[in-house]
């Protein structure tokens, strides 16, 4: 009996000992991500069902779905086509936010990446190296469908970001002041069970595929794995756009989001309506 157990075990190691050595090897990863709004809505200052319909919006801005195609050494991540929520009827409403990408490319033998971005009507083609991440690995597990997962933390420091909301301009949610910063603490779970250093998003480094993030405020987790799709995908890395490091873009962007602040201002002489800002931050 022990003599079956060893074997039994001896060839799940070689079994995923070869899925990283098969050239032919490649995954599919779907994940959910959500994030948390803590947004409080005056209904005083809207017309009635204004701010229920307000809420439904920003929780289905907040609530999507990443594929993540992969092999051993490269990473296809891009959000999944969905329809847009409508405004509510009578409002402009401006989503002043950071991050995001329409499709990442990550080498992580070549530790680089590339990310394709349709900002402001323009397609930038940010290429950068990826930045080491230093995880501390815990010895804590749990389970996430069918694989074991490790836990792992990292740390990192962000722009101190009130979420606010302005309503016809009644509150500047800009500022010329330099920006506060505070540290976050980032938990990942990993599973060594499929033996690739990528993730969602732009997180990557650890002994196997990462199946679930979360940063404080949002919570991205893995809810389909598919090993050598009969359809795979092939992993191309973009090349159209303007091609940019990862700083001139943030300084592109910086920019255009003033630009956008001062246009939607109402003393900019816009005739009647209502105009909403709202910033999430964090």
């Amino acid at each position: 009996m022990n003599t079956i157990i060893k074997i039994i075990t001896i060839s799940s190691v070689l079994l995923f000992a070869s899925l990283a050595n098969a050239q032919e090897f490649q995954g599919e990863a779907t994940y959910k991500s959500k994030t948390k709004i803590d947004i409080k809505l005056d209904s005083t200052q809207m017309g009635s069902g204004i701010a229920d319909q307000m809420m439904e919006m920003l929780k289905k801005q907040f609530e999507k779905t990443y594929i993540l195609n992969f092999n051993k050494s490269e990473s296809i991540y891009k959000e999944e086509d969905a329809l847009a929520a409508p405004n509510p009827q009578g409002m402009d409403m401006v989503m002043v936010m950071s991050g995001g990408s329409d499709v990442l490319y990550k080498n992580i033998k070549e530790k680089r990446y590339t990310n394709q971005n349709e900002s402001f009507s323009k397609v930038f083609l940010i290429k950068d190296e990826l930045k080491e991440i230093e995880w501390s690995l815990g010895s804590e597990t749990k389970n996430i469908g069918d694989y074991t997962c490790f836990k792992a933390t990292t740390t990192r420091e962000v722009e101190d970001i009130e979420s606010g909301i302005s309503f016809n301009g009644d509150k500047d949610l800009s500022t010329d002041e330099a920006p506060k910063m505070k540290e976050i603490t980032i938990t990942a779970w990993y599973t060594p069970q499929i033996p690739v250093s990528v993730g969602p998003g732009n997180y990557h480094g650890l002994p196997g595929l990462i199946l679930e993030v979360n940063d404080g405020s949002e919570t991205v987790i893995c809810s389909k794995i598919v090993i050598n799709p009969k359809n795979a995908v092939n992993i191309v890395e973009p090349d159209n756009g303007k091609e940019v490091s990862q700083e001139a873009y943030d300084k592109i962007m910086e920019k255009k989001m003033k630009e956008m602040e001062e246009r939607f201002r109402p003393s900019n002489g816009r005739d009647g309506g209502e105009s909403i800002e709202i910033r999430i931050g964090g």
